[in-house]
């Protein structure tokens, strides 16, 4: 490159690169940081430990195609009323029944023994899974309908 077109291009673009001040790295670090702990919570509510755990502890086949379940429940907020979803399956794997389960308020860890109804002859039983948000018409403190 000649003199000449050395200048025109120092004049255009400048002489020396611009330097980034300690104040821009100090709010890159900063947006950084607080980005890392939005991602960290998100994953902790998402991937963190469910608020009610449950452990199969039985299952017996009953006439009428019925299966007796029972189940040990673990909540963090025991005083809260749950609800779980229980189903069997049948031989070919499909859900043969499903019931809704109302556990009221006690320990933090309980076992609740249900009866499931189902299609054809079934072979097992578990807890599909449970919430808090428990259905008004489970709810022991409405008066009973009919």
């Amino acid at each position: 490159m000649t003199a000449p077109d050395r200048t025109v291009l120092d004049d255009r673009y400048g002489t020396r690169p611009r330097k980034t001040s300690r104040r821009t790295y100090w709010i890159l670090g900063a947006c950084a940081l607080l980005l890392g702990g939005v991602v960290a919570w998100f994953g902790y509510q998402n991937l963190g430990t469910a608020p009610i755990q449950t452990q199969q502890v039985g299952f017996e086949n009953r006439a009428d195609d019925t299966m007796r379940f029972t189940f040990e429940i673990t909540r963090d907020a025991p005083e809260r009323p749950a609800v779980c979803i229980v189903r069997t399956r049948i031989r070919n794997g499909e859900e043969g029944g499903r019931r809704e389960v109302l556990v009221p308020p006690g320990p933090v860890t309980m076992r609740v023994t249900t009866s499931i109804r189902s299609s054809d002859e079934p072979v097992t039983a578990d807890v599909f899974g449970c919430s808090y948000q428990v259905p008004p018409y489970l709810s022991t403190s409405l008066p009973p309908s009919g």
